[in-house]
């Protein structure tokens, strides 16, 4: 990959080309959200399954793990433009396709595209906040890269509670300003800086590729508790979370039921920003923690119910799904070398996704036969389970090795997109 540091006729800067996309990757995240609110509105006017609800969240994150792990790394060969460009035009016809959509069939479609589009444009934003960030040593890539995605979640699920609870034709406004958002961003693709010279190898680059080295496979066991825990209660909320505060503690509020997502990612998006310089190892074991004491705090919740104290444990599971996911993949990268990277955090992400949307659908149809609060209890429980599970295994590798070296996980999911 060849980069060009010379600002390009009718191109913008490269400081505003980097915060260009730093919004473009917020963005995405934004849309990524922005239907949970809505999931209980749609349940209510079609009459579908628990089942059904969860099984539309989960294609959209099916559907990201494939675009990443297949087209991810094609901005090296194709150049950063093309492929953002071509992205951002798939999730504006997922906008559309939601702003038109009469029932389940083209709610799932719509997720199905929403998750090419961002897995596709994930790959190349990641890379291009590598490329265009102000010095080769500043963080300030990695950092936006960690923060836009969870900084949109949260902002994401807030906006539409708000237009939801507040504004007419709740289920259509959404979808029209965000079709508006992304047809501008992909207009300003045009002016962005090219970093990468188009070079052959683009077929090649579309075969998946995912291994874990033999130094790193331990340690990769013994993290994957926590990938597991960390990435199921972040689907729990997604898919389930506004239905937890309309069906069991009897929220009216779509406001206050988006409230529940919005507050787990704010309280990650914080910690992991207070924490990314810290020992991996260590972040990880107390995020872990954190994840444990949360998920308990917002079960004991349900049984009450108490939602003062529902939003206490999800704000510490916040805390714990921001911390442990930093410091599992600083724990990861730390023992990789810089050509076993790509292949090895395309393993993690596999295990990440399919924890982020596997456990959701088993929820979902465990709900009919056990009820909401059941399955809650049950999952959580699990939860609980490998976090501490995760915390046990970490003791044991500080006792076997000293300190590593953070690693920023958005800096590894550039390098696995490559």
């Amino acid at each position: 990959m060849h980069t060009q540091h010379r600002r390009q006729p009718g191109r913008l800067s490269r400081p505003v080309g980097f915060w260009l996309k730093a919004v473009t990757l917020f963005a995405l995240f934004v849309a990524a959200s922005a239907p949970s609110p809505l999931y209980v509105v749609y349940q209510h006017r079609w009459g579908f399954s628990p089942t059904v609800l969860t099984t539309i969240f989960a294609v959209y994150a099916l559907a990201l793990l494939v675009a990443l792990l297949i087209v991810g790394g094609l901005s090296d060969h194709i150049g950063r433009r093309p492929a953002l460009a071509a992205a951002l035009v798939v999730e504006a016809a997922s906008m559309a396709v939601f702003l038109t959509a009469n029932g389940v069939g083209l709610l799932l479609v719509a997720r199905i595209l929403q998750g090419l589009a961002t897995g596709a444009a994930t790959g190349a934003i990641s890379a291009g906040l590598m490329d265009l960030q102000p010095s080769p040593t500043s963080r300030l890539g990695s950092l936006l890269n960690s923060a836009s995605p969870a900084a949109g979640l949260a902002l994401g699920a807030l906006g539409t509670g708000l237009l939801v609870q507040y504004a007419p034709a709740p289920t259509t406004l959404v979808f029209v300003l965000l079709i508006a958002v992304f047809l501008l961003l992909t207009a300003a693709v045009y002016f962005l800086p090219e970093p990468v010279t188009p070079r052959p190898g683009a077929w090649a680059s579309l075969r998946p590729r995912i291994a874990v080295p033999p130094q790193v496979r331990r340690t990769f066991l013994a993290t994957m508790p926590c990938l597991v825990a960390t990435w199921a209660i972040s689907g729990l909320y997604l898919s389930l979370g506004p239905s937890l505060a309309v069906g069991i503690l009897h929220i009216g509020s779509h406001l206050v039921g988006a409230l529940v997502v919005t507050t787990l990612y704010s309280a990650g998006t914080v910690a992991s920003l207070l924490a990314r310089n810290l020992a991996p190892q260590r972040v990880m074991a107390v995020g872990c923690v954190a994840l444990a004491v949360g998920t308990a705090l917002t079960l004991l919740a349900l049984v009450g119910p108490s939602t003062p104290l529902f939003f206490l444990g999800t704000a510490l599971a916040g805390v714990g799904w921001g911390t442990s996911f930093l410091g599992s993949f600083g724990s990861l990268a730390a023992l990789a070398g810089p050509t076993e990277r790509a292949k090895l955090f395309a393993s993690v992400y596999v295990v990440s996704y399919l924890a982020f949307s596997v456990p959701a659908v088993v929820a979902g149809l465990a709900v009919p036969s056990l009820g909401l609060r059941a399955t809650t209890m049950w999952y959580g429980a699990v939860v609980i389970v490998l976090a501490l599970l995760a915390v046990v295994g970490a003791a044991v590798r500080r006792r076997a090795a000293g300190p590593l070296v953070a690693v920023a996980p958005s800096e590894e999911l550039a390098v696995a997109a490559e």
